[in-house]
C-alpha cells in the first residue's frame, strides 16, 4: 500500500488513494475476507469511519477497522464483528499518526461458484458499494 503523500499543490496537501484487500473476519457483516477497499490516505478521521491502520504493536502490520472515537492517546478502535478480537480492546487506543487513510469504497470479487445468471445479477447489484460511517459505533462501545 502507498504512503501517505507528502506533495502539496498551491499550499494544499494533495491526498492520495489506494486499494487494500480484506483478510480476516473482524469486520463482518461489512467487510468479508477478499473485499477490496479504496482508501484515501491523510482523510480525516470521523467517528464511525472505517480505517486502515498500523498495528500499534506490530506497524508492519496494516488492519482496518472502525474509529469510534478519540480518546487521550489516540483512536479507539473495533472491528465490527465483536468476537473477532485484534482492536483496541486488545490494545489499547491507536496514536493518530498510525491512522493512514479512511476507506471510502468496497468492491466485492465475484467467487467461482457465482455461475447462474441470478447469482450473477445479484453480484452485480451488490459487488461495489460506498463505505459508510456508522454513527452508531458509540453503541458498541458501550456494550463492552
Amino acid at each position: 500500500m502507498p504512503e501517505l503523500s507528502q506533495e502539496t499543490e498551491q499550499g494544499r496537501a494533495v491526498l492520495s488513494f489506494g486499494v487494500a484487500e480484506v483478510t480476516g473476519p473482524s469486520m463482518v457483516p461489512t467487510l468479508y475476507h477478499g473485499d477490496w477497499l479504496v482508501v484515501r490516505y491523510g482523510a480525516r478521521v470521523k467517528p464511525g469511519d472505517v480505517v486502515v491502520l498500523r498495528h500499534p504493536f506490530q506497524q508492519d502490520l496494516l488492519v482496518v477497522k472502525r474509529a469510534v472515537e478519540l480518546r487521550e492517546g489516540g483512536w479507539w478502535v473495533l472491528g465490527d464483528n465483536a468476537y473477532a478480537g485484534g482492536d483496541s480492546t486488545d490494545y489499547g487506543t491507536v496514536p493518530e499518526e498510525l491512522v493512514l487513510g479512511k476507506a471510502w469504497f468496497r468492491y466485492r470479487p465475484r467467487r467461482d461458484g457465482q455461475r447462474s445468471p441470478f447469482a450473477l445479477a445479484r453480484w452485480a447489484l451488490s459487488a461495489a458499494r460506498p463505505v459508510f460511517a456508522d454513527r452508531s459505533a458509540s453503541k458498541r462501545l458501550r456494550a463492552r
